[in-house]
């Protein structure tokens, strides 16, 4: 008599799937990879995700939530020059931890497609694009609680600072060390034109 066929763990599968696509990206990734990393047949991961796309779109989703959630955790910090501090740190963390695969899922999954990987090329733009708003954003803040002088132009520096984060993707993964990466964050925050606090700010400061 046959044995009952294993249950399926969707949660389990999606979380293999997502370190492969990680590891291989989108295009490197082939069913037959899928279906040796996830042990189902393909004609169940189609039965439970759709497609190979729609599989990806949800392993990045879930990326996002968990590992690649840092910036967005690290934005929500008071003070700005921490919170971007914060950021770099946490992705250069994030993107060189030995026994995982090294850089950004978002950033090197998709960085070049056949024509009919158009549409997940666009969509990781479109994630690259919101990750760049967001930081803005949060220099936008900044400046309006006068943290960044009047003349700071926050989407110069936004776009400074998301060039820099991807940046941090493509050299751990060419193999660039945490500790040289890190070497290079104290320059980043060096153009970051924090104001420092007025006497009306600071009463508890002692005035020669």
């Amino acid at each position: 008599m046959a044995g009952r066929p294993r249950e399926f763990d969707r949660e389990a599968a999606l979380e293999r799937a997502m370190w492969l696509f990680w590891e291989q990206g989108y295009e490197g990734t082939s069913m037959s990879a899928l279906v040796a990393a996830l042990g189902i047949a393909s004609a169940r991961i189609y039965a439970a995700f759709g497609s190979k796309e729609a599989l990806f779109r949800e392993a990045v989703a879930l990326y996002e939530q968990d590992e690649g959630g840092f910036a967005d955790r690290a934005l929500q910090i008071t003070g700005v020059r921490e919170a971007i501090r914060r950021m770099l740190d946490d992705a250069i963390t994030t993107y060189t931890q030995p026994g995982r695969p090294s850089g950004c899922l978002v950033v090197s999954a998709a960085s070049s497609t056949s024509p009919d990987g158009d549409d997940i090329q666009q969509w990781l733009c479109e994630h690259r694009r919101q990750r760049t708003d967001s930081i803005i954003a949060r220099l936008q803040q900044a400046k309006a609680c006068q943290e960044l002088g009047e003349d700071a132009d926050v989407q110069a520096m936004g776009d400074f600072y998301a060039t820099f984060l991807h940046g941090i993707s493509i050299q751990a993964r060419d193999g660039v060390p945490a500790d040289r990466l890190r070497q290079s964050v104290d320059l980043a925050l060096s153009l970051l034109p924090v104001e420092p606090p007025s006497l009306e700010q600071t009463p508890d400061l002692v005035r020669a």
